[in-house]
């Protein structure tokens, strides 16, 4: 057991000024953790021991889908980085240090290339795959913005896993072993959590998901079935395709629209929705074969987005907006009134959302300064040269699997998993040797799980006005021992403490002397231990109080009852 007196907590009464997310408040005034610089944390004891309490889960269950536990170094050399094209392609998010000799590093914001070139250095034969393995080790990434304390932090916790196959259908079966351990660590640490089809980002591979938290502070869309198992992440999401409508008849007519470039502006100015009208979105991406760029004109709704990731599968590159400087150098696009009649001159290629087949009579620039027109119709005016899903899905679009509408709503990603094939080792040389003695790539899986977020965002899921709740799988104790009076009887408060640590429970005692009743029940709230033994006037009579931290069971009970009592209360939360 702990005593209060003696440990290194120190709450606070006020939020941080600094602290601008639930979590962050409660982390800070809890005295988990205190901050060093922008994004980066100590951990205090408290906090340290939540921390842990994730790490045992995470070990049992990564222990229990065969992955064995390494530990690799947090920071590496330039060269591994090199190879797979990424020191450049990471770009400002990298931290690049550089030693006395000149030598270059980076500090680990993951770990695919050094994992990579160890294992092709120390498996040849097929006879050693599947191998997986998995560490826990302190990442860096220099974020931009850093915010929502532990969520978005510069200096971070994380759970990386590797598996390597000789085949694709070995890593499935490894991808779906990973895939339920991830279902129960987040179920063990009392999560409300979704896993969604996913875009890869810097890391690849053609299959992947995001394990999501639904949190009113996600800076991640994701889109959702209600009544269905359809889930996605914004970038990935899609719709039913709407049905396509016969084109309109409507004559084209250009209509004089004075300083009113945008699609909000144009539909105040003429008096129609923005679903009417269609915007005109100029995209540049590179040419194949001589390295130049091409343009590229996107059509959709006004009332929708164009998701660029979406669009780059299709073009088959990253597309970059037109700039200023592109449009001074085609003086055919008309920057803010481009329309796609008359186009095809200016652009290679014309890709029209499939939403543009289920409208007709549209709005659109006129390619002149100051004019749009409207009565603009596929086929008569102008003729993608092909249509795709190239939008954002909206709240209430119908889903793909037929279950309804979809839901939109905001997350927190706490765990992403990827069959990554051949992408890294092929540039590392991570090769084997086959029952026949052909030589082949080794088949590559990763697997993330972000172990300190995972702090944050069950803070976001579970406190109330007061403080933390902690679900009891991860609270840094699971009882605490609230003495009150004057006269405290300390042989019956270290009895009591005694026999419930006999139970095999952790036990925080707040034995500070001097400290009111209110200050010492506010400190227990916020702090956010499960269960609460209160031991007050009538511990004379052999009668202690016990409470939970979310008030679902007040109740008094006899002091020898209460071992059993409280372990199987903690047991039930």
């Amino acid at each position: 057991m702990d005593h209060l007196s003696r440990l290194f907590v120190r709450t606070l009464r006020d939020d941080p000024a600094e602290a601008e997310t639930v979590n962050h408040r409660l982390l800070v005034r809890g005295g988990y953790v205190r901050k060093v610089s922008s994004g980066i944390y100590t951990y205090l004891p408290l906090g340290l021991r939540v921390l842990r309490k994730v790490e045992k889960i995470v070990r049992q269950e990564m222990a229990a889908a065969g992955c064995q536990e390494l530990l690799m170094p947090a920071i590496m050399p330039r060269e591994l980085w090199e190879r797979t094209g990424r020191w450049a392609n990471y770009g400002e998010l990298m931290f690049r240090v550089t030693d006395r000799k000149g030598a270059e590093f980076c500090l680990g914001p993951t770990h695919e290339e050094l994992v990579t070139n160890m294992i092709a250095n120390e498996i040849s034969s097929y006879r050693d795959l599947p191998l997986s393995v998995y560490q826990i080790q302190t990442k860096y990434r220099d974020e931009l913005r850093p915010r929502s304390g532990l969520i978005r932090a510069r200096d971070f916790v994380m759970k990386d896993a590797y598996s390597f196959h000789v085949d694709l259908s070995s890593l499935r079966e490894t991808y779906g072993v990973m895939y339920d351990a991830y279902v129960r660590v987040f179920t063990r640490c009392g999560l409300r959590f979704r896993a969604v089809e996913a875009q890869a980002g810097e890391i690849g591979g053609d299959v992947n998901h995001e394990f999501m938290a639904p949190s009113e502070i996600g800076e991640d869309l994701f889109v959702y079935a209600p009544k269905g198992s359809y889930a996605a992440n914004m970038e990935a999401a899609s719709s039913q395709r709407p049905a396509e409508v016969a084109a309109g008849t409507d004559p084209l007519q250009r209509i004089h629209t004075p300083g009113v470039p945008g699609v909000q502006e144009v539909a105040a100015h003429l008096g129609i929705p923005t679903s009417q009208i269609l915007k005109c979105v100029l995209y540049k991406v590179p040419r194949a074969g001589d390295g130049g760029i091409q343009v590229v004109a996107v059509l959709c709704p006004g009332n929708r987005e164009i998701n660029e990731y979406k669009l780059g599968k299709v073009l088959g590159a990253a597309p970059t907006l037109l700039e200023a400087a592109d449009f001074a150098a085609n003086p055919g696009l008309i920057r803010g009134y481009v329309g796609p009649q008359g186009l095809t001159p200016y652009v290679s290629r014309i890709v029209a959302d499939h939403h543009v087949a289920a409208g007709r009579d549209w709005c659109t620039g006129a390619n002149e300064v100051d004019y749009h027109v409207t009565g603009c119709n596929r086929g008569r005016d102008f003729a993608p040269d092909e249509y795709a899903d190239v939008t954002n899905v909206r709240p209430g679009d119908p889903s793909p699997d037929g279950t309804g509408p979809l839901a939109v709503d905001r997350s927190v990603e706490i765990g992403h998993i990827f069959q990554l094939g051949t992408k890294y080792s092929v540039p590392l040389e991570a090769r084997f040797l086959d029952g026949n003695g052909k030589d082949a790539p080794m088949v590559m899986g990763c697997y993330g799980i972000g172990i300190s977020r995972i702090l944050s965002v069950v803070i976001e899921q579970h406190h109330d006005e007061n403080g933390i709740v902690w679900p009891a799988a991860l609270a840094p104790y699971d009882v605490e021992v609230i003495p009150l009076g004057r006269k405290v009887d300390w042989d019956v408060v270290n009895s009591v403490a005694g026999s419930l640590e006999a139970e095999g429970l952790d036990v925080l005692v707040d034995d500070r002397q001097g400290s009111s009743a209110g200050v010492k029940f506010a400190d227990a709230d916020l702090i956010g231990c499960p269960v609460q033994v209160v031991i007050g006037r009538r511990a004379a009579e052999g009668v202690v109080e016990v409470r939970t931290r979310d008030r679902s069971v007040v109740t008094e009970i006899d002091i020898a009852d209460l071992p059993k009592t409280v372990e199987q209360l903690h047991r039930a939360l």
